[in-house]
């Protein structure tokens, strides 16, 4: 079995809203990660978008492509995702499934293309985000749970 850690956990609460890290959330299957507002707005039967899980490898390497000498040279939340996970590499197939500390699993539904907004973060951000699903993958929650930085992060086989 393949693991990793999960060393960022990141929400915003309103469409365009500012990100905040968080040490700690529990994320359900009506809400997604509690507090962040995405996790409600794709709940209910299709609930395809309720997280979204970057690897901090693909970060390093989209700052690495832009120039930038630190790995965290722009801060990885300012991506919009929600969860940061180093140690592994995430699937790259819809279907599979990410266990992240004692009860939560997630179910990967699609690469998280980047978007425009990249762009105006640092010119070249989006593009630096294409390659290798480097932009992260979109989750939907199977069974909830508390997570916290540290925690382990599993690929279900």
């Amino acid at each position: 079995m393949t693991t990793g850690r999960l060393c960022g956990i990141a929400r915003h609460d309103r469409p365009r809203g500012p990100m905040e890290t968080v040490d700690a959330v529990s994320v359900s299957r009506e809400e997604g990660l509690h507090g962040d507002y995405r996790g409600t707005q794709f709940s209910g039967p299709k609930n395809w978008r309720q997280g979204t899980l970057i690897e901090a490898r693909g970060w390093a390497d989209a700052m690495a492509d832009l120039g930038l000498e630190e790995a965290f040279a722009i801060p990885w939340q300012e991506r919009r995702a929600n969860l940061l996970v180093d140690g592994l590499r995430l699937p790259r197939e819809v279907g599979a499934i990410v266990a992240v500390g004692k009860t939560l699993r997630l179910e990967i539904t699609d690469e998280c293309n980047p978007c425009s907004r990249m762009d105006a973060i640092r010119p070249g951000l989006k593009a630096a985000l294409t390659p290798d699903w480097r932009g992260g993958a979109l989750a939907r929650v199977l069974t909830g749970g508390d997570i916290a930085v540290g925690d382990e992060v599993r690929i279900e086989e």
